[in-house]
């Protein structure tokens, strides 16, 4: 990997975490830092995009909407549990959405591409663009992570979990 693909990897890992409780979330999770030909090497084109480039999937696009099961939500790109299936609800927007994460699975950063402020978040681990979150979500947290679906993958309580991608 080129010095300067690693070094700006690595800058945007650390900008995520430089908050108090995202420092504190990244302790708890080793970074898992790959070059850019190495993720679009492991990952469908779509999903790179949204996880990498930040792309966002159309509303109503993902199969993860209709998803009742139980189970565990985890990352597209690195395997990391992200949310369990409890968390999921139907909040009417056309994406999958969740209102609590599991313990030290994200990060959160300041996004500006629509002006305004929004609040972005990404798996911890990987650095993989998820979603955003808002503050219209139903209790307990009042929140509403907003995610991509193509970001995700889903496995059925019962079934093992995938390694955590090296």
């Amino acid at each position: 990997m080129p010095r300067r693909t690693f070094l700006a990897r690595l800058s945007a890992l650390a900008a995520l975490f430089s908050s108090g409780a995202m420092a504190q979330a990244a302790a708890a999770v080793k970074p898992l830092v790959k070059s850019s030909a190495e993720w679009k090497k492991l990952l469908p084109a779509a999903s790179y995009r949204v996880l990498f480039e930040e792309a966002t999937e159309g509303a109503g696009s993902s199969p993860l909407n209709a998803e009742k099961r139980a189970g565990t939500f985890v990352c597209a790109a690195c395997n990391l549990p992200l949310f369990d299936s409890a968390a999921k609800y139907e909040s009417g927007t056309g994406w999958p959405s969740f209102h609590t994460p599991l313990a030290n699975a994200l990060a959160t950063k300041t996004d500006f591409k629509l002006i305004l402020p929004r609040t972005e978040y990404h798996c911890v681990r990987c650095g993989g663009h998820q979603g955003h979150v808002f503050d219209d979500g139903p209790k307990p947290s009042g929140k509403r992570y907003c995610n991509n679906g193509l970001a995700l993958n889903f496995v059925v309580k019962g079934d093992k979990l995938p390694e955590l991608r090296v």
